[in-house]
């Protein structure tokens, strides 16, 4: 069977979740770089990765590589790679994204044209016609270019993976899911444990945290562009990696996991958005203010993304707003505190220097993960019978 290398975008800074998400799933890294992760694996690869990986964006099988600085060396570049080895005759196939990072070439419309010419011209040779109907399945390609080295890949998920199908109810200024995992992945939370999230939104942490505890993949309930590719990936592939998928969720499980927000929108957004995910019976979710925030039990987590004060109409609010996080949290019996926020100032205001903070880009965005590491709790004793 045909070993890929196949390549794993992600958010920067959160590459070691996903590289362990994949070697969980029984995959060799390749190479570990800022924002991805290369890894080899067969075409049931491709199904189980778009399925069970929480933190990628989505899943490239690479054709090829090459250094380029002119617009002839990108044409014979990619006229090089082995386009008939992926594209049928009748496959439909263009460059759908173009990404330049300190190259020569830096137009994406023109690396989009170029790279289209260059793979018409290998397959018209190849297939010995002049004109493609591309009326068959869809091979869209990405490429990236850094440093003047030009990296090529098929887009086998489509939709970025971020996209469970779930969220549909949605709020202002979302998290992503991939993000959302990859966090929650970041912290020593388990379904044993529990979790509130007092900023829940559109209910993207809590359910997140509900599909990870019960073992539900997150690509289970979407589709995938190379599922059309049956001359690559035999349709048996996808009904084992979906049935394997089904066959690990924990249906019986049973977790405290809860939601608020102050909005009411919100609010009904996430309950309905629990319910397309199927965990609606694992989360709460509760309209209620930050001041308001308790729990009776011991050694919980909050893990949330609070506002961040973007627009300069809501930034005067903002010391005020951490302060009261940072309150209300002190308020609970030894409980951890996650949460990521652009807010330079989110430390001093609620009172205490994080443990550990990573930094992590938000898209464009550069935020930071303030981890306030609470007590852990004590082990239990073994009954000796």
């Amino acid at each position: 069977m045909n070993q890929y290398e196949l390549i794993s975008p992600c958010h920067f800074g959160l590459e070691a979740v996903l590289k362990k998400e994949i070697q969980r799933l029984g995959y060799q890294i390749l190479k570990t770089e800022d924002g991805k992760i290369t890894f080899s694996g067969d075409s049931s690869a491709i199904c189980r990765s778009n399925i069970f990986l929480r933190t990628t964006e989505r899943i490239l099988l690479k054709t090829g590589s090459f250094h380029a600085t002119t617009f002839d060396e990108l044409f014979e570049g990619t006229k090089a790679i082995p386009w008939e080895q992926y594209i049928p005759k009748n496959g439909r196939f263009w460059v759908t994204k173009a990404t330049s990072i300190k190259s020569k070439l830096f137009s994406p419309s023109d690396i989009q044209s170029i790279m289209k010419k260059a793979m018409v011209e290998r397959l018209k040779k190849h297939y010995n016609v002049n004109w493609f109907p591309e009326d068959g399945a869809d091979f869209p390609v990405r490429v990236t270019i850094m440093k003047d080295e030009v990296v090529v890949g098929l887009d086998t998920s489509g939709d970025s993976l971020h996209k469970r199908g779930y969220r549909q109810a949605t709020v202002k200024a979302p998290i992503t899911e991939t993000l959302a995992a990859a966090l929650i992945l970041l912290t020593p939370w388990n379904r044993s444990r529990i979790l509130v999230d007092p900023f829940c939104g559109s209910g993207t942490f809590p359910i997140e945290a509900a599909m990870i505890g019960a073992n539900i993949a997150p690509g289970i309930n979407r589709s995938f562009t190379a599922e059309n590719w049956a001359h690559l990936i035999p349709k048996k592939q996808w009904y084992d990696a979906a049935n394997e998928a089904e066959s690990i969720i924990l249906k019986d499980c049973d977790m405290d996991i809860q939601g608020y927000d102050i909005d009411h929108n919100a609010v009904k957004a996430a309950i309905e958005n629990a319910r397309r995910a199927d965990v609606e019976h694992l989360v709460h979710f509760q309209q209620r203010p930050l001041k308001d925030l308790s729990h009776r039990k011991k050694y919980g987590f909050l893990i949330t993304n609070p506002p961040y004060g973007e627009r300069l109409e809501n930034a005067s609010n903002m010391p005020a707003l951490y302060q009261e996080i940072g309150e209300a949290w002190r308020k609970l019996d030894d409980w951890s505190m996650y949460l990521i926020t652009a807010y330079e100032d989110a430390q001093r205001y609620i009172g205490k220097k994080a443990d550990k903070n990573r930094k992590i880009y938000n898209g464009m965005m550069k935020t930071y993960f303030y981890q306030y590491m609470g007590a852990k709790p004590p082990k239990r004793k073994e009954i000796v019978q």
